[in-house]
């Protein structure tokens, strides 16, 4: 775990203290101990070895004396470059340590601004909202200046995101309306009473055409809206959804000849509800959709110890385990033919994978050994207020 910048700043300090402080104490180390070295002439003063002086230079006494002084010396020296030591030593520790203390104290007092802008950063990427601002009041620094820029880039995604939103129901609302002029003038001309079969099975085809255009935009539209943020978290039971996603499905599981079987636990997530209900809509289409005749669907809710988990198992062919990823990729699709509608536009497992980011979920497939596949969804609980 790498240290954070407070902690290095004040590593820093007591460094540099220490470093100094030892560079000081070992020069006045030096200097006390050359100004306790004996000095020229006062080994032998002046008035030893004169006619009328009290020792001669080489008698008995003078040695003793010399010797005396300088074990005196000696001793006084050593003592005091101990003391030296010892206290320099103290002091030095004392002051680093206060030199950490320091470092930590003005490295959170100088962080302090940035851990407003790193918090609310925060609370964007947690929330998705994108009107929260910094709005820094402090002094025209460095740390003002990240903030500015970090609320004008906010400015801009909210208004890239509010663009992108409003091309989408444009286009979508765009796109529909001659599909459905389409629909109409093909259903019109088909009934006529003077249609020949030409016409009839010509018109059908346009139809299935029409409705697969319909479900593909129907589509884009839905991965662009999983692909928002989810602003109203909602706490609701899971099982509710998928118990009701179910029962929508049994009259096209019946005329596949696919069997639903059903382990549903009451479960509680939060998220929009309606968002989440597509999200087990295309798990359950694509299980019954990809699935041979006379297959099974297992649906299972359960509450595990931090997340609402929804798993999605279905026989049908074998599934190399190099395409699992692939899947979740727009407009891919296993075993399909890009032309045939009723297998859908390859846009399901792609936008339950939006909707599962925007809840901050997450979304994992594996192959079955019998074929088919095992998706597995993990949504979180409500966070409690």
């Amino acid at each position: 775990m790498k240290p954070t910048a407070r902690t290095r700043l004040a590593l820093a300090c007591g460094a540099v203290f220490l470093v100094i402080g030892s560079l000081l104490l070992m020069g006045v180390y030096l200097l006390v101990r050359n100004s306790l070295e004996p000095r020229d002439g006062l080994g032998r003063p002046a008035y030893i070895g004169m006619p009328n002086g009290v020792y001669e230079a080489n008698s008995p006494e003078y040695y003793v004396a010399v010797r005396r002084v300088e074990q005196v010396r000696r001793t006084y020296q050593r003592d005091t470059l101990s003391t030296l030591l010892t206290a320099g030593g103290a002091g030095l520790a004392g002051g680093t340590a206060i030199a950490l203390w320091y470092g930590w104290w003005v490295g959170g007092w100088a962080l302090r601004p940035v851990q407003q802008v790193t918090e609310t950063a925060r609370r964007v990427a947690q929330s998705h909202n994108l009107t929260e601002r910094i709005a820094y009041t402090g002094p025209r620094d460095e740390v003002a200046e990240l903030a500015d820029v970090f609320d004008t880039m906010l400015t801009r995604l909210a208004r890239a995101f509010d663009g992108q939103r409003r091309f989408v129901a444009n286009a979508s609302h765009e796109l529909r309306t001659p599909l459905t002029i389409n629909r109409t003038l093909v259903d019109v001309a088909v009934r006529r009473p003077d249609a020949t079969d030409d016409l009839k099975r010509l018109g059908e085809s346009l139809l299935l055409v029409n409705t697969r255009h319909e479900r593909l935009i129907d589509g884009l539209l839905a991965l662009a809206e999983g692909e928002q943020a989810v602003l109203d978290r909602r706490a609701f039971d899971l099982s509710d959804v998928v118990e009701h996603v179910l029962d929508q499905a049994g009259a096209e599981a019946a005329e596949r000849s696919v069997t639903v079987h059903r382990l549903l636990d009451s479960v509680t997530t939060a998220g929009d509800p309606v968002l989440l209900e597509r999200l087990v809509q295309n798990l359950v289409e694509n299980a019954i959709r990809h699935n041979h005749e006379g297959g099974e669907v297992w649906v299972t809710t359960r509450q595990r110890a931090d997340v609402a988990e929804l798993v999605v198992a279905n026989t049908g062919l074998p599934v190399p385990p190099y395409e699992i990823e692939t899947i979740f990729e727009p407009f891919r699709r296993l075993h399909g033919d890009r032309l045939r509608s009723e297998r859908g536009s390859g846009l399901g497992l792609s936008i339950v994978r939006a909707i599962a980011d925007a809840h901050d979920g997450t979304i994992t497939a594996r192959p079955r050994e019998e074929g088919g596949l095992t998706i597995t969804t993990e949504l979180p609980h409500p966070t409690p207020p």
